[in-house]
C-alpha cells in the first residue's frame, strides 16, 4: 500500500468524533476526562486517536505542555485504557495521546508496518498542531506490542523523541514467532502480518526483519530510552526477557560498545536470568518507585535496562519518572515528522558474528 506523505495528510485533520468520557475509577483524585476524535490516516480512511485532558486544562489552556504518546499492545487499539498513566500525566499537566495506528497486529498494515509508524507521526503532527505542546518534551511508552512499537518508532525517528519507556517489548518478531509456533495465536497473528511464517522465504524474512526494533536500534543511541523486563515474563507471560536484553545490546552497539565491555551483559548472566523463575537469582536492588526488586539494572549514556521482579506488565510510575527530567535541547521543527525513517541495518539475522563485533 502506498502511503500518502505527512505533509500532505496534514491538511487533511478532521475532529470527526467528539466523544468525551470520563474515567469510570473509583479514586479520591479527580479523575481526568477522555476524548476520542478521528484524523487521516497515512493508510485508508481515518484513525481514531484517543486524548486526555491536563487537569489544569481550563484554567491554564494556553501553556506550553509535554505530551505523552501511549502506544497500545499486540492485541488492542486506541480504545485500550491505562488508569494509572492518565492520571500520572494529567496531574503533571501533560497531553496524552493514544493514537490506533492500524488496531491490533493481524494484518500487514499494522505491526511495524509503514502505515503503522506514520499513523503514530500523524497523530504526533495532529496534537502539535492543535495544542500547545512544548516540542522539547515528546515522550514515547508502551506494554508488550506497544513495547515493541515504542522501540521500533525510537530506532526509525530518534530526532524526535525526548525519551522514551518500553515495557516487556518484542524486538525481533523472528524470534518471537518461532518462540510461539505451535504453542500460541502469536505466531499466527505474525502469519498474518507478514503473509506466511518465518522462513518461507526472502520476502517473508525480510518483512519479519524489517518490523522488528532490532535492524534499528543502532540509531538511538542517544535517546534517554528505559527498557523494562519482568523476569517471570516468557515463563509465564509471552516476552522472554532476552528481548530487552538483545534491544539494549542493539543500542549498545549504536554506541560503540562491544561484548565483553562494560555494561554488555554476559551470556552467563543471561541464562541465570532467563532459568526457571521457581529458581530465581539473588536480588541485586530496588526501585522504590516502581516498589519492586530488581535483579539486573545495567546503563550506557542515556540508556538503561532493568530486569525487575514481575511478569509481564508495565509499571507507569515508572514511565512517568524515566520520562518527566527529559528534554531536548530545542523544539523539534515539525517537518522532522515528515522525513523518512532511519535505514535497517539486517546483520543481526544475515550475520550474527559481524553484528556482535559491531561491523
Amino acid at each position: 500500500m502506498k502511503c500518502q506523505p505527512l505533509s500532505v495528510l496534514a491538511g487533511l485533520f478532521l475532529l470527526l468524533a467528539s466523544r468525551t468520557l470520563r474515567s469510570q475509577e473509583s479514586s479520591d483524585a479527580v479523575a481526568p476526562v477522555r476524548h476520542e476524535v478521528a484524523i487521516a490516516s497515512a493508510g485508508e480512511g481515518m484513525q481514531r486517536v484517543r486524548w486526555v485532558e491536563p487537569l489544569d486544562w481550563e484554567r491554564e489552556p494556553e501553556r506550553l505542555r509535554p505530551l505523552l504518546v501511549s502506544l497500545h499492545s499486540w492485541s488492542s487499539d486506541c480504545d485500550q485504557i491505562r488508569p494509572q498513566l492518565e492520571q500520572l500525566a494529567a496531574e503533571r499537566g501533560w497531553i496524552l495521546i493514544a493514537p490506533d495506528f492500524q488496531g491490533p497486529n493481524v494484518r500487514p498494515t499494522a505491526c511495524g508496518s509503514e502505515v503503522a509508524q506514520r499513523d503514530i507521526l500523524l497523530a504526533v503532527r495532529w496534537a502539535c498542531e492543535r495544542f500547545p505542546i512544548d516540542r522539547r518534551r515528546i515522550y514515547l511508552t508502551g506494554v508488550s506490542g506497544g513495547g515493541h512499537m515504542t522501540m521500533l518508532m525510537v530506532g526509525r525517528y530518534p530526532k524526535i523523541w525526548a525519551g522514551a519507556s518500553a515495557w516487556v517489548g518484542i524486538s525481533d518478531l523472528a524470534q518471537w514467532h518461532q518462540e510461539h509456533v505451535g504453542k500460541s495465536r502469536y505466531a499466527e497473528n505474525l502469519e498474518a502480518v507478514c503473509r506466511g511464517p518465518y522462513g518461507a522465504s526472502a520476502a517473508v524474512d525480510r518483512d519479519y526483519q524489517t518490523r522488528s526494533p532490532m535492524a534499528y536500534l543502532h540509531h538511538a543511541a542517544h535517546v534517554p530510552l528505559d527498557i523494562a523486563a519482568g523476569i517471570r515474563d516468557g515463563h509465564r507471560g509471552s516476552v522472554p526477557i532476552h528481548h530487552g536484553i538483545d534491544a539494549f545490546h542493539a543500542v549498545l552497539r549504536g554506541q560503540g560498545i562491544e561484548p565483553g565491555d562494560e555494561p554488555w551483559v554476559p551470556r552467563a548472566v543471561i541464562d541465570r536470568l532467563s532459568a526457571s523463575p521457581d529458581e530465581l537469582p539473588e536480588v541485586l536492588g530496588r526501585d522504590d518507585v516502581w516498589e519492586r526488586d530488581w535483579f539486573l539494572r545495567a546503563e550506557s549514556q542515556e540508556t538503561r535496562l532493568t530486569i525487575f521482579e514481575g511478569g509481564h506488565e508495565g509499571i507507569d510510575a515508572g514511565a512517568i519518572e524515566f520520562l518527566e527530567t527529559r528534554q531536548l535541547t530545542n523544539p523539534i521543527p515539525l517537518e522532522w515528522l515528515d522525513e523518512p525513517g532511519s535505514e535497517p541495518d539486517f546483520r543481526w539475522w544475515t550475520d550474527r558474528r559481524a553484528w556482535e563485533e559491531g561491523r
